[in-house]
């Protein structure tokens, strides 16, 4: 059989058995001195790997769910050709399971004084900022028998952001709000609560909208149409306490609120209203303020990216002296929080007069779509009492959010799918009915 590449070497160097060889002291100097002496010059032909010079390019930032590329430059200032083996190290969340080994490894070629691109595709699988690890490299010898290994520390810094899934009932709410601010025959008739401009009556307008003074200058009858109040402030705030740690679905509570939160931010920005957050539960974690409506999702989405659910129960009293030093003046207070009995009835309940003296207040909550469903299940004995289960956490959320109801607080209790639309549906609600 014939022999190749490698093995043809150290077969003709005698560390393969070809045929029967008797081993002696002296054979065994005589063979193994071409090797040692082919293993050197393969070690010392390998090119250097401490010299090398690398540098990253590419994203600085991608949505949650989507790919993105990072550039590492290789340039070889030595005489000879590099020939290596480079790992591209980033933590275990850049990348989807299974996928790191052949992502991050890669075979590269330079001759000397040369440079070359390699490309690393991470796809995240968590927000928040991920950091560029060691970047490895093995420098191999033209025979391959011996390399020289080293690492560089070679910084980048990738943000992954909320994915804001929620982006696509952007559209339709948009509509809705035009409709709400007359640009639309749907509302011509007068409806809103800001005074817009004057027109002449149609057959079905409302008299009650009659402006009999200027009909008194004209020879036609003139109603006033109305608009919904611009310039309204805004403030979210998240709740990051431990409730929001709790898992619906693939994600945290707080995922599915930041989403609701995104969609919010940017359908009243579009609607002429100041938009600021803030995320709390013993401590500020993020605030956002005074923002520019091209702006504000932006700077929305960046605060989100590094928010993470703290395992301790949020300080209610100190949520509630914050939004009120945040919104000094008559806001729309948006919370984004559990309605798990507890946390409500200890917590905010006893301070909840103190924001809604002032402001109106939103309370919006993810529901558990498993518990509707767990709430369905018959046909044996485990099954009704999961059923019976259901129904008692479903009858407790229902008490708790009529206990805010009491209050003056409209409650928005949804599904992860369904919270971001009816929490903009609330909203659009409010404007309409003239309450901001």
């Amino acid at each position: 059989m014939a022999l190749t590449g490698r093995a043809a070497l150290l077969a003709a160097l005698g560390t393969l058995p070809v045929g029967i060889w008797e081993p002696s002291w002296a054979g065994i100097l005589a063979v193994n001195a071409p090797l040692a002496l082919a293993c050197a010059c393969d070690f010392a032909l390998a090119a250097p790997v401490r010299r090398l010079g690398l540098t990253r390019s590419g994203d600085t930032s991608v949505r949650l769910g989507e790919t993105v590329d990072v550039t590492l430059t290789v340039t070889n200032p030595s005489g000879r050709p590099l020939r290596a083996r480079l790992r591209d190290a980033w933590p275990p969340s850049s990348w989807e399971p299974g996928t790191e080994v052949a992502t991050s490894r890669h075979r590269l070629t330079v001759p000397p004084g040369e440079r070359r691109r390699l490309t690393t595709r991470l796809r995240p699988t968590r927000r928040g900022d991920r950091q560029a690890d060691r970047v490895t490299i093995r420098s191999y010898g033209p025979l391959g028998l011996f390399s020289r290994q080293g690492s560089h520390k070679v910084p980048w810094t990738v943000r992954v952001l909320p994915p804001f899934t929620s982006r696509k009932h952007l559209p339709s709410k948009l509509a809705r709000l035009r409709e709400l601010d007359g640009r639309t025959s749907v509302l011509i008739r007068g409806q809103g609560t800001e005074f817009d401009s004057l027109r002449e009556y149609v057959p079905g307008d409302d008299t009650r909208s009659i402006d009999w003074r200027a009909t008194a200058r004209q020879t036609t009858v003139a109603v006033r149409t109305w608009r919904p109040e611009r310039d309204r402030h805004i403030l979210l705030v998240l709740d990051t306490g431990r409730t929001s740690a709790g898992r619906v679905g693939d994600a945290p509570r707080l995922d599915a609120s930041m989403d609701a939160a995104l969609l919010l931010a940017a359908l009243a920005s579009r609607a002429g209203d100041r938009v600021d957050l803030l995320a709390y539960d013993r401590r500020v974690r993020a605030l956002v303020q005074g923002r520019a409506a091209r702006d504000v999702l932006p700077s929305l989405v960046n605060a989100m990216a590094t928010l993470e659910p703290e395992l301790i129960e949020t300080d209610a009293r100190g949520l509630t002296a914050t939004a009120l030093r945040t919104a000094p003046r008559r806001s729309l207070i948006v919370l984004l929080t559990s309605l798990d009995a507890a946390p409500i009835e200890e917590g905010l309940l006893p301070v909840l007069p103190r924001l809604t003296q002032r402001h109106t207040v939103l309370v919006a909550s993810v529901a558990d779509p498993y518990i509707a469903h767990m709430a369905t299940a018959r046909g044996n004995t485990e099954a009704v009492y999961e059923a019976a289960a259901a129904a008692q956490a479903q009858a407790d959320r229902y008490r708790t959010a009529e206990q805010l109801r009491r209050h003056g607080v409209t409650v928005v209790d949804a599904t992860p799918d369904d919270l971001a639309p009816a929490l903009a549906d609330a909203y659009l609600a409010l404007k309409a009915a003239g309450r901001l």
